[in-house]
This record gives structure tokens, C-alpha cells and sequence, in this order.
């Protein structure tokens, strides 16, 4: 497995890379939001980034922008919103990312009240970002939400859309899976239904109620019984830690356990 965290993208980018290098991990996730990891901002660091990644021989993945409406019912709030993930996307490719996060279309606003509608845009943009990063070469990990996002938190979500685009990938963000699951089976069920789909983890725990983004073992996800599962589908690729502490020694601690876990179930 291959280990990666997340720049906090109100900090500068270049220090949160070599913060994070520091503690050990494979990869960085960059979430590309502003004020800080904004594509435009990342394009004028782009060789400064390049240089340190290749000086601690770490891997890119990039967080496509999370706070855009790219299934807002106003045209230009839309339209707006897929433009951001486009250029991004541009600047991912350029920065030579293995893969790309997508969130999708968050469904806010009027929109619950005309879900066919806000659901029609949320896919109509999927489809742009998925085949713009098919030209570019990029492999598309679209994330598992949870239950205020009112789509894309359930593992029936993501039947037709998987099916419609048979190199999109999941990620399985255990966090997301867990908020209103009673007993945590919401994540079991999308590994039985989609194992060989997924294509990138986010790891954190929780209470079960909000996104805590609390370590490994601090909350009520099984994740023992979450590695089993995923090696009996065979994943073995990347996964963030996104533990959201000021202290981040918390990031290498959670990671040591939930490989810990990995490597007994090898034995």
C-alpha cells in the first residue's frame, strides 16, 4: 500500500509538501482549492513543487477544487463551477499526478426540491471532467459522499455512472461511508459491490454522526474488518490519511496502525 496526506490548502503549498514528506509518506494528496493550492497558484510554484517532489522521490495526487457547485441550478454558478475542475485538471496533468479525486455535484439549495433537475446537471458535468481527463490521460476517482450531500453517498449511486464510464474508479472515502450507516455497513457494502472499482482510499474515522476526520482508532469504524474485506477484493494501491489534527504526528500515527492491520491480516 502506498501512503499519502493532504496539504491544508489555507497554508503554502511548498511547506505543507515538505511537512508532509517529513513524516514519511509516499505521496501528497494536493487539494486544489484556494486561497493557497489554487490551480493558478500551483501553475506559478509548478517547478518548486516538482523539484521537491522529486528530491523526497514522492508521488502527486490531486484533489480536484471541493467547494464548487458544479450542480448548481443557476447556469453560470455551474458553468463557473466546471471551469475550476477543468483547469485544474489541465494543471494535475502538468504536474504529472497519478490520479485525480473528484467530488461530485453536491446538490444544495433548491435543488432538493427538484432533484431530477440538480441531479441531470450533477451528470451532465461528471461527464465533461471524466472525458477531458480521458484526453489527458488522467484516471478519474470519483468519492463516495454522505447523506447531507443527498447523492453519491450510497453504493446504488454509483451503478450508472460506473457503468456508463468503464475506466471512472471510486474512491472509497471510509468517513463519508460511515455517517449514517447503522453499523458501519455502508462501507462493506460498496467494497462487496464494487471492490475491483476501487481506485484510491481516503482513511479517517468517526462517530458515526458528523466527519470527524479523527485518527484511526479513535472512533466507531471497524477497521479491521475493513482490511479484510479489502484484501479479499485485492486493493492494494494508494490511500490518504485525511486526520484532520494540528498535531500531525497523529497523520504517521494513524497510518502505522492501519498498516499494522494490513500486515497482520498478511500473516
Amino acid at each position: 500500500m502506498q501512503y499519502g496526506a493532504m496539504n491544508f490548502p489555507i497554508k503554502p503549498t511548498c511547506q505543507e509538501l515538505e511537512d508532509i514528506a517529513a513524516l514519511g509518506f509516499d505521496y501528497l494528496e494536493l487539494t486544489m482549492d484556494p486561497p493557497q493550492a489554487h490551480y493558478s497558484s500551483i501553475r506559478q510554484q509548478m517547478n518548486s513543487i516538482l523539484s521537491a517532489l522529486n528530491s523526497h522521490a514522492m508521488n502527486v495526487i490531486c484533489h480536484l477544487p471541493t467547494f464548487v457547485s458544479t450542480a448548481d441550478l443557476t447556469d453560470s454558478i455551474r458553468e463557473a463551477s466546471l471551469q475550476e475542475i477543468l483547469n485544474s485538471l489541465e494543471v494535475a496533468a502538468e504536474l504529472g499526478s497519478q490520479k485525480v479525486v473528484l467530488h461530485p455535484g453536491h446538490i444544495g439549495g433548491l435543488g432538493a426540491y427538484v432533484m431530477e433537475t440538480a441531479m441531470a446537471y450533477a451528470n451532465e458535468s461528471l461527464a465533461v471532467v471524466i472525458s477531458r481527463a480521458q484526453d489527458l490521460g488522467l484516471c478519474v476517482c470519483l468519492e463516495n459522499m454522505f447523506p447531507r450531500c443527498r447523492s453519491f453517498f450510497k453504493p446504488a449511486d454509483f451503478v450508472e455512472i460506473l457503468q456508463r464510464f468503464p475506466d471512472l474508479k471510486l474512491t472509497l472515502d471510509t468517513g463519508h461511508a460511515n455517517i449514517g450507516s447503522q453499523g458501519g455497513q455502508r462501507i462493506f457494502r460498496f467494497i462487496e459491490k464494487f471492490g475491483q472499482r476501487i481506485g484510491h482510499l481516503h482513511i479517517s474515522d468517526n462517530l458515526g454522526d458528523h466527519d470527524d476526520h479523527i485518527p484511526v482508532g479513535a472512533g466507531k469504524i471497524d477497521f479491521l474488518k475493513i482490511v479484510k474485506a479489502l484484501k479479499k477484493c485485492g486493493y492494494d494501491d494508494t490511500a490518504t490519511l485525511e486526520i484532520f489534527s494540528e498535531d500531525r504526528r497523529e497523520l504517521r500515527a494513524s497510518r502505522d496502525r492501519f498498516d499494522r492491520l494490513l500486515k497482520t491480516e498478511d500473516r
